[in-house]
């Protein structure tokens, strides 16, 4: 099997999932007080009425805060499902259907917010949705990024079952199910590198632990220490 179509069918299938997701995202009682408590921190550090971007969007639960804070947001996801939501909150200046991979915005953001969604993105795009990102925000801008963390033994039994079936997967890769579903850790370190290259300084992280799974907290910043 081609690993570039298996990536591509895989893209795919999480697109349709979260279409399919959509209408009920957020009523599973995931908890999600630590990201706010990140995005109220990244809002706060932005000058007032900034732009901000939120890649990917989902149904824009955090427009509100975007709001309040004083601040305007500009909404993309590759979900069309997820933007119908988006849309109807009527608070977005705008929203768009472009997925991480597919950014162009140049300089036009003070802040960028990416959360919980760089597990669904291979790491042969890393490099590219990371310089799509950096290229949209201001001078001096700042990123709130999460990363998802596994215990090494699922993503060891992952790999062993994925290759074991001729499927092209590298360390690191998770298929939810049969069908749909991708899931890619990369791990701190590898994340670390990636930053450096496409020129984000960490300002701070942090690691929360959460039912089966974990999340690395980071702000970014587009300039050097």
């Amino acid at each position: 099997m081609d690993r570039r179509r298996w990536l591509a069918e895989r893209r795919a299938a999480v697109i349709a999932q979260y279409d399919t997701e959509a209408p009920s995202y957020e009523d599973d009682g995931y908890s999600n007080q630590t990201q706010r408590q990140w995005v109220a921190r990244l809002l706060a550090a932005c000058p007032p009425g900034s732009l901000v971007l939120d890649a990917p969007c989902g149904t824009g639960q955090y427009f509100a805060m975007v709001a309040a804070a004083g601040h305007r947001v500009v909404g993309v996801d590759q979900s069309a499902g997820m933007l119908e939501r988006a849309r109807a909150r009527q608070i977005a200046d705008s929203v768009a259907q472009v997925g991480l991979q597919e950014l162009s915005y140049a300089g036009e953001f003070g802040a960028v917010m990416t959360i919980d969604a760089m597990e669904n993105v291979s790491p042969e795009d890393w490099p590219l949705v990371l310089a799509n990102l950096r290229n949209a925000m201001l001078a001096d801008g700042l990123l709130y990024l999460t990363v998802e963390e596994a215990a090494d033994s699922e993503i060891d039994e992952a790999f062993h079952e994925l290759t074991s079936r001729g499927i092209p997967a590298v360390r690191g890769e998770l298929v939810e199910g049969d069908v749909a579903g991708y899931h890619y850790y990369p791990g701190r370190d590898r994340v670390l590198n990636w930053f450096g290259a496409a020129g984000l300084h960490v300002v701070d992280e942090a690691f929360k632990q959460e039912s089966g799974w974990g999340y690395r907290h980071f702000l970014l910043r587009t300039s050097t220490p």
